[in-house]
């Protein structure tokens, strides 16, 4: 009878460990109380939840991010074909990729604040409704005397630029599990990667280097009216589709991060919060290191390649093409890494100087006089230096948890943007007055420094510690009722008929 018992006790608590669950409809995962992280402040446990949807997020996302970077790109890497349209002369063309950094630097505050407040959707929103104006405001522009009229358009791109360029480690930590947090932070990231990819590959077919300025404006209004009708539809998709965050948080540290009252978060306190995290000081500045080292690389990669190979305009758009494919693959096996390993700091360190090393060949053998070892020298350069883009952003959610990852991402591309202004700058006039060569050492300096100062970060990784907790305390919790009920069958207590 009381063998019976017992086991009505255990079927029990089984019961009640499945009630605990998430009826699921199917493809849908589920995490149960083995799990990482499903205990409350109470002791109970939480039904975490990872939903179908979340790949169609965070594809959106990308979408929306590479119709964006694009257009970053695709007047630099025809400099000097715009340089003739427009009668303007190589800076001002510079400054329509530098105005994507200078804007961002001022913005990104109220920008992650929004964020923070508002959350995913209204940000999505906002950056696509501002892509789509930009775009249509170039297509206005395609006269030779209407050059203010294509950076007005330009300044629309850069500013949906700041709404969108913190957002992929915050889309994985909102909606994707622990185990893929980084893949689809890199996924995210991809996005603009590919952009910038097609941004180098597709202006130099699009607008060839014509004489005739009725033919060169007519090249110029298609690749402006294609780009308007992408952004157009990504605008009806995320109207349509896009979503602010699943029903049920999809681990415990997310979990945790919505049990949070909005009346005890301050936005200020979060960011003094940051500014006084050692370890996320080193990474803001080397992080600006590296991706504004990149940034300078897109920018004056035209020139760069034209001062050695004349008349290979469409060439150098598919050098940055190498460059930024190279660096996709690099990202995406970089996450994989990451949620396999967790090795933050280690992956970090050593991507980093593989990009210093990559950096040191591409400018010792960029004026050897053959094209491909040029392609050869950039995709290894870009495979490190452009995969190092989700690294960061990762790297620093683990040194910030609990502290918002908008503002965290935010501020590692404050920091980018920074350095990618006085990198493009001082590399253009170094160029000017000394060559390439010179202004690749220039940058392969700076990429030192960041190398030796990646190596001081301390990796403490938080988020991985709170659901490395909230496993064992589940764990504990669940070994515990197990316990109790096998001592319960052992020890059955004698019947008072027996005694």
């Amino acid at each position: 009878m009381i063998e019976k018992q017992a086991i009505g006790n255990t079927e029990q608590n089984e019961d009640e460990t499945k009630a605990d669950l998430v009826k699921l409809e199917g493809g849908d995962a589920v995490l149960n109380a083995e799990d990482p992280g499903l205990l409350d402040g109470h002791g109970a446990v939480q039904p975490t939840r990872l939903y179908k949807r979340r790949w169609m997020i965070v594809l959106l996302f990308s979408s929306y991010s590479l119709c964006n970077s694009f257009q970053w790109i695709q007047y630099g890497i025809i400099n000097n074909i715009f340089m003739k349209f427009y009668s303007v002369d190589a800076f001002t063309i510079d400054w329509m990729s530098m105005i994507y950094m200078l804007t961002y630097i001022p913005f990104i505050f109220p920008v992650t604040w929004l964020l923070d407040k508002k959350g995913l959707r209204v940000i999505a929103l906002v950056a696509t409704a501002l892509n789509c104006a930009g775009t249509w405001i170039k297509v206005a522009s395609v006269k030779p005397n209407l050059f203010a009229v294509t950076f007005l358009g330009q300044f629309c791109c850069s500013f949906a630029q700041v709404f969108s360029l913190g957002m992929p480690s915050m889309i994985a930590s909102v909606w994707f599990g622990s185990e893929e947090v980084s893949t689809a932070c890199s996924i995210g990231v991809f996005g603009s990667q590919l952009g910038i990819a097609i941004g180098f590959l597709v202006p130099p077919i699009l607008v060839p280097n014509v004489d005739d300025m009725d033919e060169l404006a007519h090249h110029i209004s298609i690749m402006f009216y294609i780009t308007a009708a992408v952004a157009t539809l990504l605008f009806i998709l995320v109207v349509c589709v896009f979503q602010e965050r699943p029903t049920l948080p999809p681990t415990q540290a997310q979990a945790t991060a919505r049990s949070i009252p909005p009346e005890q978060y301050s936005y200020t306190a979060s960011v003094l919060r940051l500014l006084r995290n050692r370890p996320f000081i080193l990474l803001i500045i080397t992080y600006g290191l590296n991706v504004g080292c990149f940034y300078a690389v897109g920018t004056l990669l035209n020139r760069i390649i034209i001062e050695h190979y004349p008349g290979e305009e469409v060439n150098a758009g598919r050098i940055g093409l190498t460059i930024v494919i190279a660096g996709m693959v690099g990202s995406l096996i970089c996450g994989i890494w990451l949620d396999k390993t967790k090795t933050y700091k280690q992956t970090t360190l050593a991507v980093y100087f593989m990009s210093l090393v990559g950096m040191i060949v591409f400018a010792a053998t960029l004026s050897l006089g053959h094209l491909w070892v040029v392609f050869i020298t950039a995709g290894a350069l870009g495979f490190f230096m452009t995969g190092y883009l989700p690294l960061g952003f990762e790297f620093a959610v683990e040194l910030t948890y609990p502290e918002s990852e908008g503002t965290s991402s935010g501020l590692l591309n404050c920091s980018a943007q920074v350095f990618g202004i006085i990198f493009t700058i001082s590399q253009g006039k170094i160029i000017d007055r000394f060559g390439t060569l010179a202004g690749n050492i220039f940058l392969c300096v700076f990429l030192l420094i960041g190398t030796v100062m990646t190596g001081l970060i301390k990796s403490d990784l938080r988020r991985q510690k709170a659901n490395m907790l909230a496993k064992a305390a589940a764990a504990k919790q669940m070994s515990g009722q197990d316990y109790g009920t096998t001592t319960l069958i052992s020890n059955p207590q004698t019947p008072p008929s027996q005694a």
